[in-house]
C-alpha cells in the first residue's frame, strides 16, 4: 500500500511503499489489550508495604492475664485486631510482571501500526530533523493540526529535533526500538519518518 510523504513544513515529498504485513491488518481489541496490559504491569512499581505484627513497635508481653479479667484472651498489643497492630496478610514488595511471549508482542505491534492505519491518524514524514528552536517547531504542529502525536525516528533521534521537541506539550519522539503499543494508541497521531518505517519493517517482519 501506498502513502503520501511530507515535509515538516507542510510540502509534498514523493511517497512511500507500506508493507501489508504490518500496517494493513485488521485490528483486533483484545490482542492490543493484552500487550497493553504486559506492558502497564511491567511499569508498575509494585513498592507497597505494611507491617506485620512482628515489626510494629509494640511490647510483646502480654497485655494482661489470661482468666479472670471477664475479657477477651489475648497476647500482646502487636495482634492485628488492636489498633495500631500489625496488618494480617498486607501487601509487600512484589513485581507485577507477567509473561507474554515475544511473537505475541510482536503481532500487538503490528495491529497497533495496523489500527492507526485504518483510523486515518498514520502520517509519514521525510526527516524529523531541527535546529533546536521550540517556537519553530510549534509552529510547524499547529500549521499540520498535530495536536497529541507521537513521532518515530529510525535507529537514533536528531538531537536538534530532540531538544525542540521536549518542551512542545503532547509531543513524543521516540527511535525505531523504542516503539511500543502503549505510546502508539496513547496519542492521536502516529508520524513515521522515512528511517523509522525502514527500521519499523527490518524489526518486524
Amino acid at each position: 500500500m501506498k502513502l503520501d510523504v511530507i515535509k515538516l513544513d507542510g510540502g509534498k515529498a514523493g511517497s512511500v511503499e507500506l508493507d501489508e504485513g504490518l500496517f494493513g491488518l485488521e485490528p483486533r481489541a483484545d490482542i492490543l489489550h493484552r500487550v497493553v496490559r504486559w506492558q502497564r504491569n511491567k511499569a508498575m512499581a509494585g513498592t507497597h508495604k505494611v507491617k506485620t505484627r512482628s515489626e510494629t513497635s509494640y511490647s510483646t508481653k502480654k497485655i494482661y492475664r489470661q482468666k479472670g479479667t471477664g475479657g477477651a484472651r489475648h497476647g500482646d498489643r502487636n495482634a492485628p485486631i488492636f489498633r495500631k497492630g500489625g496488618i494480617y496478610k498486607g501487601p509487600t514488595p512484589r513485581s507485577h510482571a507477567h509473561d507474554l511471549p515475544k511473537k505475541f508482542r510482536k503481532l500487538g505491534l503490528c495491529h497497533a501500526l495496523s489500527a492507526k492505519m485504518k483510523a486515518g491518524e498514520l502520517v509519514v514524514i521525510d526527516a524529523a530533523e531541527s535546529d533546536g528552536k521550540t517556537g519553530a517547531l510549534a509552529k510547524q504542529l499547529k500549521n499540520l493540526g498535530w495536536k497529541r502525536a507521537l513521532i518515530i525516528d529510525g535507529a537514533e533521534v536528531n538531537e536538534g529535533f530532540a531538544r525542540a521537541a521536549a518542551n512542545i506539550e503532547g509531543l513524543d519522539v521516540l527511535p525505531s526500538m523504542g516503539a511500543n503499543v502503549y505510546d502508539i494508541l496513547k496519542r492521536d497521531t502516529l508520524v513515521l519518518t522515512k528511517a523509522g518505517v525502514e527500521a519499523l519493517e527490518a524489526r518486524l517482519k
